[in-house]
């Protein structure tokens, strides 16, 4: 349903409780009609007939179930019919793909993780698609009636348009219409966006921030960025950026980012940066380090760092400093209850969440900051569930429920 007093048209009406019909059979099914028409507040006229249409596309189905407390015969309740329908997630991250064949239960049938190296002859787009077709027909026995496709990725994206800007990495994309494309090539509907939006949305629904109602956010990886839930909906949520901190910047003299600006937080305390800056240190005279000799990668600096080492600590603590500093700016804007950190520096987070824990507390407002958590996302290695997330949020808003219904 929609707000009393807000104008909308009659599609957009039906939309809106089409897709709050389906979230609460998600929700609460098996759930009886006249449940149903009391959550949804709806009256039970609207209820038989949006429910007589999902019946008709095998979106829900009837089953039987026992109400608590009655000794009668069982009642006829609505759950969703799920395994008939499928969507693939895809995930672009640096040097590969994954993509997931899932039901609309979020189920994952299948999912693979193909190369997709940054630089190759065909355009970044062209190589995309191909990947798609190839699994496919790998997996075209596995296929029901495919509904969308949802895709994520890093970089600066027009999510409502489908369009991706720029991408760390991949330096010939400029401007790719990657949603219209894939629609024109598939026939299905196709959600594009930033991966870290995405993932935000994912720990909402599923994860460390479901039942919040403010959240912030953050991840430190190959790209740095940050999500945020206000009044319990991701802001920004299909258009044109997510709250990019990664770009905020934080030395106007340090090196050049791939949006175009100088000293970007991405360059300092992404995980790339990290390990350049260790690399760097260890070229220099310093006190015996535990990083001597290995092959550098984060899992070392973080183990390294949990076992005392200095360079890896002074190295993770920085970092934490940094996000904090930009993070005690958001918690001044946002009031949130939960600040969620994704990153593999979690591997160190004795070391890292102190760092950033005590930038907040001592920039930010104490009446916000006091009574803060700060913890760790449910998610970290997420293969395609923040694009099951885009899907599951076109399902419970009704627009994708709509395109269904009319085939």
């Amino acid at each position: 349903m929609i707000p009393d007093g807000q104008p909308g048209h009659i599609d957009q009406i039906k939309q809106t409780n089409v897709g709050a019909v389906y979230r609460l059979i998600d929700q609460f099914g098996p759930i009886s009609r006249i449940e149903l028409s009391k959550k949804a507040q709806l009256a039970p006229a609207s209820i038989t007939k949006i429910v007589r249409e999902l019946l008709q596309a095998h979106l829900v189905l009837e089953t039987e179930f026992q109400d608590p407390g009655s000794r009668g015969r069982p009642a006829i309740g609505l759950a969703l019919d799920t395994q008939a329908w499928h969507y693939l997630s895809a995930r672009i991250s640096l040097g590969s793909i994954t993509l997931g064949l899932r039901d609309l239960s979020s189920k994952l049938v299948v999912e693979e993780v193909m190369p997709l190296p940054e630089q190759a002859p065909q355009p970044l787009l062209k190589r995309i698609i191909s990947e798609i077709d190839q699994f496919f027909i790998r997996h075209q026995r596995k296929l029901e009636r495919l509904t969308a496709i949802a895709i994520t990725l890093p970089g600066m994206i027009d999510a409502r348009r489908g369009i991706v800007h720029r991408m760390p990495f991949y330096h010939d994309v400029f401007d790719m219409p990657l949603g219209d494309t894939l629609c024109a090539h598939t026939g299905l509907p196709v959600y594009v966006q930033h991966d870290i939006g995405a993932w935000t949305l994912a720990e909402a629904l599923y994860g460390a921030s479901r039942g919040c109602k403010n959240v912030v956010q953050v991840v430190i990886d190959h790209n740095v960025g940050v999500g945020v839930i206000t009044s319990g909906r991701v802001l920004h949520a299909g258009s044109s950026s997510v709250a990019e901190i990664g770009h905020t910047q934080v030395d106007p003299y340090g090196k050049r980012c791939y949006c175009g600006n100088h000293g970007c937080l991405e360059t300092v305390a992404s995980t790339d940066s990290i390990l350049e800056l260790v690399r760097q240190r260890l070229t220099v005279p310093v006190p015996a380090s535990l990083l001597h000799g290995v092959s550098l990668t984060i899992e070392a600096v973080c183990d390294a760092a949990n076992r005392g080492d200095q360079l890896a600590r002074d190295v993770i603590i920085s970092v934490g400093q940094s996000v904090g500093r930009i993070l005690a700016i958001m918690v001044n804007l946002f009031n949130p209850e939960k600040v969620l950190i994704g990153s593999p520096l979690n591997l160190s987070q004795d070391i890292l969440h102190p760092a950033i824990m005590s930038c907040i507390q001592q920039q930010s407002l104490p009446a916000y900051s006091e009574n803060i958590k700060l913890e760790s996302t449910q998610f970290y290695n997420q293969g395609t569930m923040p694009g099951a997330a885009l899907v599951k949020d076109a399902l419970y808003s009704g627009s994708l429920i709509i395109k269904l219904l009319q085939g």
